[in-house]
């Protein structure tokens, strides 16, 4: 699904009031939503495993400091449950409600055929793209029901709906998110005003761009900044409705 976004009117405040957590906040996509959603008027809390970056996105969008964004570092590929529900006590302890999150935290992993595969790293890719996912939004739920209109957004992937040789656990991870999705979507959409839904942010000018296709010029894919009315939309209230869906950002 491609959502039919050219005509459509966003008001600079179209998210104020609404708190959303992003996760792999640090660089990327996942930077630049933070910048974007934080333009639009919408209280923040960001998840990176890398604590410089974070504190360096901190001061670029809040200088001022009149935006409400809580930073918080975590490393995906080690964390348990129990870390997790710690961030979510701590969320309820400052806003009583969260609006949106965003699963956007990844990793490569190996690029080569499965019979190769390390299973080390197998696992980890799956940590972080998966069980992940997974733990943050079941802990985050409760609070998330609270929202009159509450959104969850999982970064999918091409290769995560036709498999594709040497994308190893990538792809994999990617299958088993999109089913994730929409297990959610089912679960939720009766009992709770979330909606649940997929995106493919396609080729993307980003670091793990790079390293999945080596040897592809950069500068022929868009910046992350021309993909961002696909989240603005997602988040907002003008997407109520959708949900289940596996959408393309291009």
């Amino acid at each position: 699904m491609k959502l039919e976004l050219e005509n459509l009117h966003f008001p600079i405040d179209i998210l104020k009031g609404k708190t959303i957590v992003i996760t792999g906040a640090g660089s990327g996509i996942g930077r630049q939503t933070a910048k974007s959603l934080s333009n639009c008027g919408s209280n923040l809390i960001l998840l990176s495993k890398d604590q410089a970056k974070l504190e360096s996105l901190y001061d670029e969008i809040n200088s001022d400091n009149s935006r409400n964004i809580s930073i918080q570092p975590i490393d995906f590929e080690k964390v348990q449950e129990r870390e997790f529900v710690k961030i979510s006590e701590a969320i309820k302890e400052e806003h009583s409600i969260v609006d949106g999150l965003i699963n956007n935290a990844g990793i490569l992993g190996e690029k080569k055929p499965l019979e190769q595969y390390n299973f080390s790293s197998w696992s980890n890719v799956l940590q972080v793209n998966l069980n992940a996912s997974f733990l943050i939004t079941k802990n985050l739920i409760p609070l998330l029901k609270k929202s009159s209109n509450g959104s969850i957004l999982f970064t999918s992937s091409g290769v995560g709906r036709k498999g594709r040789a040497y994308w190893g656990a990538y792809s994999i991870s990617k299958f088993a998110t999109e089913g994730m999705m929409q297990i959610f979507s089912e679960e939720l959409q009766n009992t709770s005003n979330i909606r649940v839904n997929c995106i493919n942010p396609g080729p993307v000018r980003t670091k793990m761009r790079e390293l999945a296709y080596p040897a592809e010029k950069p500068e022929v894919n868009p910046l992350a900044l021309e993909i961002m009315q696909n989240y603005l939309y997602l988040m907002s209230d003008l997407s109520v409705g959708i949900n289940g869906q596996s959408i393309d950002a291009q």
